[in-house]
């Protein structure tokens, strides 16, 4: 019954994100709730199905696919602050191009977090998940993590299709020119203002303090 109800959670987790991004659910939605309300209930519901799986993963037979070292736990706290402060950064900025991000606001030709990487919070995510599936070598989270990271990857292509199928290719590119798939380092130093380094260094902090309560295990190495 728990290898039954982690693939349920996994097919939940891919139909709450597959099916109201349909063209004609998404439009149906956004008349009936508006863009604030949409966005609220498809948040909520994305954080709950997140919430049912990793627990799901966590009641599944514990099947060793490979063995824990302790370079495993460094390499983690390495990725993981790299992936939240993409995400602090990225998170509510000026970015039609990808999800999560503004819809006005964008200049094209100072694309900002865009010019790190088109779909920055995707980014973020396959981090998070990279790091994760490292320290977790049990089957279920394997097959957990290794979905999260794959479908991260996967996405940023099939956003792009999207958003020039909503633009058209014209607008799309002139949009696009100075972003790309693969993320430009050096291109993430003019976002790191103080206050965002801040709201990093203090979600950071409470995710360290967080994390033995809420999952049972520090991340400390």
């Amino acid at each position: 019954m728990d290898w039954l109800n982690f693939a349920l959670a996994l097919a939940a987790f891919f139909a709450s994100h597959a099916i109201p991004a349909m063209p004609a659910v998404k439009a149906g939605l956004k008349q009936r709730l508006g863009r604030a309300g949409y966005g609220a209930v498809f948040g909520a519901l994305s954080l709950a199905v997140l919430v049912w799986v990793v627990i799901a993963a966590g009641r599944a037979p514990y099947i060793e696919v490979w063995p824990h070292y302790p370079w495993m736990r460094w390499a983690t706290n390495i990725l993981m602050p790299l992936a939240l402060l993409i995400f602090v950064l990225a998170a509510t900025r000026p970015n039609p191009l990808s999800f999560g991000g503004r819809r006005t606001g964008f200049d094209p030709a100072r694309p900002g977090i865009a010019g790190f990487a088109r779909h920055p919070l995707l980014w973020a995510l396959f981090l998070w998940s990279a790091a994760h599936l490292l320290v977790n070598g049990d089957l279920a989270h394997v097959i957990l993590f290794g979905v999260f990271a794959v479908f991260c990857l996967m996405g940023m292509g099939m956003l792009d299709r999207r958003r020039r199928r909503e633009m058209g290719d014209a607008e799309w590119h002139r949009l696009a020119a100075e972003t790309a798939n693969l993320p430009r380092p050096l291109r993430l130093i003019p976002a790191l203002t103080l206050p965002r380094l801040l709201a990093f260094a203090a979600i950071w902090a409470a995710v360290l303090a967080a994390h033995p309560h809420v999952i049972g295990v520090s991340p400390l190495p």
